[in-house]
């Protein structure tokens, strides 16, 4: 910039020269004229200046504008049954949203969606499912069969109900990455129900090549203070726990 106007003058200085001599041959020189000449050429060349100066734009500023540009928000689909959804506790208390504050803390581009259901069985989501994948799903965590196990559904039929699940999910999100989460029955269903029903979410897991989080209630599970008087439900402190345990298995894909 002081460059273009230590030029600028130099021409100018030789303008008025130039035009001097010529005015005064001509005894036309007026003080009044060459004011005006130097006039002129100083805004002329300060509006090229500001003209140039306008049109300067950081380069920082166009790297934020395209980052925010780039930056998608992937969708978290939380689908199972009361245990999901949060019976008995507020809405920010289930461990789903634990996991957007989570999410959050760190600013990852991730929405956590809450589609659990109370009282849902397998048989149940399978129905329900077809309607809650209208939505966009990145991530897929599963929690289906408890309300089965309680029932006494046998295990087959639980098994089949919840592929169907893993299948439809599968066959509208092919590039969604599927976690599920295992649940286990109190002894008073009986050692042999108790087994079987603990071995559905290995086998599925296996067999669909997903994540599993073997007991979503570990450490929560049969202890009464993180537990509500149902003994069934966590309470806000157990959801915590739960929210840590599934977070383990989730960070990772993040």
């Amino acid at each position: 910039m002081i460059f273009d106007l230590a030029i600028t003058i130099l021409l100018l200085i030789r303008h008025i020269k130039n035009q001097s001599l010529y005015l005064m041959k001509n005894n036309k020189l007026r003080y009044d004229y060459i004011i005006l000449i130097i006039c002129a050429y100083l805004l002329t060349g300060c509006g090229q200046m500001d003209s140039k100066t306008d049109k300067t734009v950081p380069k920082d500023s166009v790297q934020t504008a395209s980052s925010k540009k780039q930056e998608v928000v992937k969708h978290i689909l939380f689908f199972g049954t009361s245990l999901t959804a949060g019976m008995g506790v507020n809405p920010e208390q289930a461990f789903p949203a634990l996991i957007q504050h989570k999410i959050d803390s760190l600013h990852l581009p991730y929405k956590v969606i809450n589609a659990g259901l109370s009282g849902e069985t397998s048989a149940a989501g399978k129905s329900r499912i077809s309607w809650i994948l209208k939505q966009p799903v990145d991530i897929f965590v599963l929690e289906l069969g408890a309300n089965d196990g309680l029932r006494g559904i046998p295990v087959k039929e639980t098994t089949a109900n919840i592929q169907a699940v893993i299948d439809q999910v599968k066959n509208k999100y092919p590039k969604a990455k599927l976690l599920l989460t295992g649940m286990q029955m109190p002894p008073s269903m009986g050692e042999k129900y108790t087994a079987s029903f603990a071995a559905i979410f290995p086998a599925l897991a296996k067999k669909n090549k997903m994540d599993l989080l073997p007991f979503l209630l570990k450490d929560v599970g049969g202890i009464e203070r993180l537990n509500q008087k149902d003994g069934i439900h966590p309470t806000p402190e157990g959801h915590k726990i739960v929210a840590e345990n599934v977070w383990l298995k989730l960070q990772p894909e993040l």
